[in-house]
């Protein structure tokens, strides 16, 4: 039960899609130098969005990507499972069979709950809930200052 960079970076990638396709396709280069990720990890991340139809590729000069989904169909818990599910296994992961004692553990139920809580909790937000909370986001203020973290 860990989210990795995968959905993280994944959900920056949909909401940089979502915000910039208004002029057309967006060029994964230009996410990529927006969001400083490495290009060849958003490659990876595009193939999973793509196949999860959560995103359109569009060839060309003038080519790039486009959400598939209007945002507010595009629940963030499910994208981070679509990404996370090709992640390498942890503790109790019934998808992969990963742990000796998983048909006998006392413990695997609370963890699969957990689990559960997680993806549910984060599907009560969609891609269109970040939208528009980017206007409280403390770059897009002027005179603000980012907090330290």
């Amino acid at each position: 039960m860990k989210l990795t960079t995968r959905s993280r970076y994944g959900t920056r990638m949909l909401l940089d899609i979502a915000m910039n396709q208004e002029d057309g396709p967006v060029s994964i280069k230009d996410i990529a130098l927006r969001q400083e990720i490495s290009l060849k990890y958003l490659e990876k991340l595009m193939r999973v969005l793509k196949k999860e139809g959560y995103i359109k590729s569009r060839l060309g000069a003038h080519g790039g990507y486009i959400l598939a989904r209007d945002p507010a169909d595009i629940p963030i818990g499910d994208v981070a499972y679509a990404l996370e599910k090709t992640a390498p296994c942890y503790d109790c992961d019934e998808r992969q069979n990963c742990c000796p004692r998983m048909h006998v553990c006392l413990t695997r139920t609370i963890w699969e709950e957990g689990a559960k809580a997680l993806y549910n909790k984060l599907n009560t937000f969609t891609l269109a809930d970040l939208i528009r909370d980017t206007s409280l986001c403390p770059k897009n203020q002027p005179d603000s200052v980012p907090p330290r973290v």
